[in-house]
């Protein structure tokens, strides 16, 4: 077996490990380093599959790994931010409040918030999306629902807006906890709908049959160049809509 068999599996390796490290940087709720480490994980998840095809060496295990990895780094850490989120958006008023059942949860060791654990739904709709991809034969070419590693981007660019481009307004909105759970409903739902969205895989590299490609990744640089991480929600959303106005799974 020649070792190019393994060079993309070996990327897709790099995705789980920088995937693990922003969990940890997640739970302690460093959501900066966090965030840069899923860009990491999404760099090597975008880059495993041309190596793959520039090889030839596609196999059903190197398939599988992908979904693997793609489960912790566009999966696992988004919930866990999301978690974090809740947690410190949710009033002091509620924070103060002390059930019976909060009594009983400490007796047993469970110091989590009850409230914030409804981020971890995004985890969970980000598993099953993968698991219904790796069967899906009709997301060969396009995809059908957003696609994991955008829908992590959207999450985490959350906690990159409220350290590096902080405002009133916006500011109010993110740390808002009903804008959250709105949020992550949307999430779960747009992962697994059936709602086709356009790949920006290229067959070739000809404008005739990839203009609506080569505008949207001209919109994508203008758009950071102008909002920076602002631009991050603005993308994922204009990526839904304008795959609704052409036809996701035609293009």
């Amino acid at each position: 077996m020649t070792i190019k068999k393994h060079i993309p599996n070996f990327i897709t390796l790099l995705n789980l490990f920088s995937g693990c490290i922003a969990v940890i940087f997640a739970v302690q709720g460093n959501l900066v380093m966090a965030a840069v480490f899923v860009a990491a994980g999404i760099f090597f998840d975008f880059f495993d599959g041309l190596a793959a095809r520039a090889l030839d060496v596609k196999s059903e295990v190197g398939l599988q790994l992908d979904s693997l990895a793609d489960v912790v780094t566009s999966g696992v850490v988004p919930g866990i931010v999301m978690f974090q989120m809740l947690k410190n958006a949710i009033p002091q008023n509620l924070k103060e409040v002390n059930t019976d059942w909060d009594m009983a949860t400490e007796v047993l060791g469970w110091n989590l918030n009850n409230f914030a654990l409804f981020g971890l739904l995004i985890s969970l709709a980000s598993a099953y999306r993968l698991a219904k991809f790796n069967v899906d034969e009709r997301q060969t070419d396009s995809f059908i629902g957003l696609p994991t590693p955008a829908n992590a981007l959207l999450i985490l660019s959350l906690p990159l807006i409220l350290t590096f481009q902080p405002g009133e307004l916006v500011s109010s909105l993110i740390l808002n906890e009903w804008f959250l759970i709105a949020l992550t409903l949307f999430s779960c739902y747009i992962l697994n709908a059936e709602i086709g969205l356009f790949a920006l895989k290229f067959s070739d590299w000809s404008f005739k049959n990839n203009k609506l490609r080569y505008f949207f990744l001209i919109f994508c640089v203008v758009m950071i160049l102008l909002l920076q991480f602002i631009a991050v929600p603005v993308i994922i959303i204009s990526y839904v809509i304008l795959s609704l106005l052409t036809g996701g799974t035609k293009v």
